[in-house]
């Protein structure tokens, strides 16, 4: 894996929780992992993108996806599209299990940086899971 994407809908939640991770607290932890953060546009990703094709092109990049409400909702969805392409060795989306409180809450948003940080450190556990919720 070589970074952490935030979804459309959550760019302001990763970038909390990026602060947080970049810390003195946490920070020698966030360096080793050596993970990148990029923007969607940076990707050749546009906000309109369809679920799938945003899946798709964090599993090319090695990017984990963070994202807030990604659904079910047709073929597209990120929820069928993990479904139906999904392997084994396929890279975790990571969804927020309360966005909102990443953003009011530092406390929140301090559990979420550190469930975060667990799952990284354990990755290989986490391949072919399909979704995860923080925290």
């Amino acid at each position: 894996m070589k970074g952490i994407l935030a979804d459309i809908n959550c760019g302001k939640q990763v970038r909390v929780l990026l602060l947080i991770l970049q810390d003195k607290e946490h920070a020698a932890y966030w360096e080793y992992l050596g993970l990148t953060a990029p923007r969607f546009d940076e990707l050749g990703l546009h906000p309109r993108d369809s679920d799938r094709v945003v899946w798709e092109k964090c599993q090319r990049e090695e990017l984990l996806l963070i994202t807030a409400n990604r659904n079910q909702e047709g073929p597209d969805s990120l929820e069928s599209t993990i479904q139906s392409l999904a392997t084994e060795q396929s890279l975790p989306v990571f969804t927020l299990a309360n966005s909102q409180r990443v953003l009011e809450e530092g406390s929140y948003a301090l559990r979420v940086a550190d469930r975060l940080l667990e799952y990284l450190f354990d990755m290989d556990k986490y391949l072919g899971t399909g979704r995860l919720y923080l925290p």
